[in-house]
């Protein structure tokens, strides 16, 4: 049986980065983690999220805010790029 819960230790291993950037992602909010005594635990199932395999909804809304800006301001300029 596989644990629901990963440390940061581990999610710095699958992460390729320090486990003090782990901590900082943490505190910044871009990690979601759950504090148990004096350590931070990951949920296995935010993994996927954490990994950029799967964009929350919140990210869906600000890549979509950003395209929709795109376009009022550069709609014409887009459209006659699509054209060459």
């Amino acid at each position: 049986m596989e644990k629901q819960l990963i440390s940061t230790t581990e999610l710095s291993k699958i992460l390729g980065i320090s486990r003090v950037a782990v901590f900082k992602k943490i505190k910044s909010g871009k990690i979601k983690a759950q504090k148990v005594g004096r350590n931070f635990v990951i949920n296995r199932r935010d993994l996927a999220e954490i990994l950029g395999d799967v964009l929350s909804e919140e990210k869906k809304r600000e890549i979509e805010k950003a395209v929709k800006k795109t376009v009022k301001e550069y709609g014409e300029t887009l459209k006659l790029l699509g054209k060459e």
